[in-house]
């Protein structure tokens, strides 16, 4: 068989079970990756499936950027196929591979000096792998400077350089479109509930029917299904949540509801930063030389107290960004419920997007008539673009409640 034959079907190597309920794209990617390997081995001049940047996109929870990771693993493996056992794929999932560069932004955007500063380090022969891989998650949070100075790389990028983005969608709102004209795209589908209860129990050793729930109520989003299954405190969360549409009876309530959601998501960003932020300050210090003594002791203590207070401003940012993608998930649980009793007041046999709440859909179908249910489903819609447009969580959501309380 000859290696045209071969890469007509490209073998597809362990790596990519990582990869849930993607078929279509995974089988893409391992032909890309092939070639990369067949390119890297001087066995052909022609790119074939490979190319210098790609542009992942897809709904929230497919796994774009589980996508972009694995295929970096890919583009390392030693044996070209994603084996998932060499060293290149393990240290390209572990996000320890040299050659792989992962920008995740901790704020709310990305700064053109980052963007800068990456691109430099892109323009290197990769050091132990095959290439050298940049992977931008959250590429729609790139300023416009940022946006500038990736293309410059994008447009003349280095010969073994390739670029991966993730965005929610190629809109010119989410990627501009002279990045947009010169990456080949990647669309990711909302994974099937089946896959992801597979995974859930074949990978995170959960329990089978726990599994099928958290599938059948995360939206779609792997990672959510993962932690509804794993964290009783996300669940009963949830359950606050979905209490709201039916619970709102009082004005008072108005404001406690709004209150609880709030308090929600800044404790959920809490917890979730906390212990990051505390080791990321305890190993700056280190690396600064807290706790040394002899000459020059005053002027390092110095040195290392305004680099804290730097990566304290970054951890803020970041810890901002993280209640606000918090209460983003709140709000679409939110969404999913008004759909539920819109779904259910037209009789449709539509699947719920919460399936362990159709008891309460039918009741809020029976009390509602759908133009009010649509305008609450329109309030939280309003209420999501607000926060993404900066104003305060609490006015945004505050005027979404009173809207959900009116109907």
């Amino acid at each position: 068989m000859t290696n045209a034959a071969v890469r007509e079907k490209p073998r597809v190597g362990a790596v990519w079970s990582q990869v849930v309920g993607q078929e279509p794209a995974v089988e893409v990617l391992a032909a890309a990756a092939e070639s990369a390997a067949a390119l890297v081995a001087g066995e052909t001049t022609d790119s074939g499936a490979m190319t210098h940047a790609w542009l992942f996109t897809g709904p929230p929870g497919s796994g774009r950027s589980v996508a972009a990771r694995t295929f970096a693993a890919a583009l390392q493996c030693e044996r070209g196929d994603g084996c998932g056992e060499c060293g290149g794929c393990r240290t390209g999932l572990a996000g320890t591979h040299a050659d792989v560069r992962l920008v995740v932004p901790e704020g709310l955007s990305i700064s053109v000096a980052e963007m800068r500063s990456l691109v430099q380090v892109a323009a290197r022969r990769p050091t132990t792998g095959n290439w050298q891989v940049v992977i931008i998650e959250d590429a729609d949070r790139l300023t416009e400077g940022a946006s500038n100075a990736l293309l410059k790389a994008v447009e003349e990028p280095p010969a073994r350089t390739v670029f991966l983005l993730c965005a929610p969608s190629d809109h010119p709102e989410d990627v501009s479109v002279t990045i947009r004209s010169r990456c080949r795209l990647v669309n990711l589908r909302t994974p099937p509930a089946d896959a992801i209860a597979r995974v859930l129990a074949d990978r995170d050793g959960v329990e089978p029917t726990l599994a099928g729930w958290a599938a059948s109520v995360c939206g779609g989003h792997v990672g959510r299904a993962r932690r509804l299954a794993t964290d009783e405190d996300a669940r009963k969360r949830r359950e606050a949540v979905l209490r709201i549409p039916l619970g709102l009876r009082r004005p008072a309530d108005v404001f406690a509801c709004a209150d609880e959601l709030i308090r929600t998501a800044e404790a959920d960003a809490t917890e979730e930063s906390k212990a990051r932020d505390e080791s990321e300050q305890d190993a700056l210090r280190t690396a600064m030389g807290s706790g040394g003594t002899g000459k020059g002791v005053a002027a390092a203590k110095r040195a290392a107290e305004a680099a804290v207070k730097q990566l304290e401003k970054r951890q803020k940012s970041r810890a901002t960004r993280t209640q606000r993608d918090t209460l983003d998930l709140a709000l679409v649980d939110l969404a999913g419920f008004y759909r539920d009793v819109l779904v259910t007041a037209c009789g449709s046999n539509a699947s719920l997007n919460h399936p362990d709440h159709a008891a309460q859909s039918a009741e809020a179908a029976r009390q509602w008539t759908p133009e009010s249910t649509l305008r609450r489903l329109e309030a939280v819609l309003e209420c999501r673009e607000a926060i993404g447009l900066n104003v305060k969580p609490r006015i945004a959501v505050e005027a979404m409640v009173t809207t959900l309380r009116e109907g």
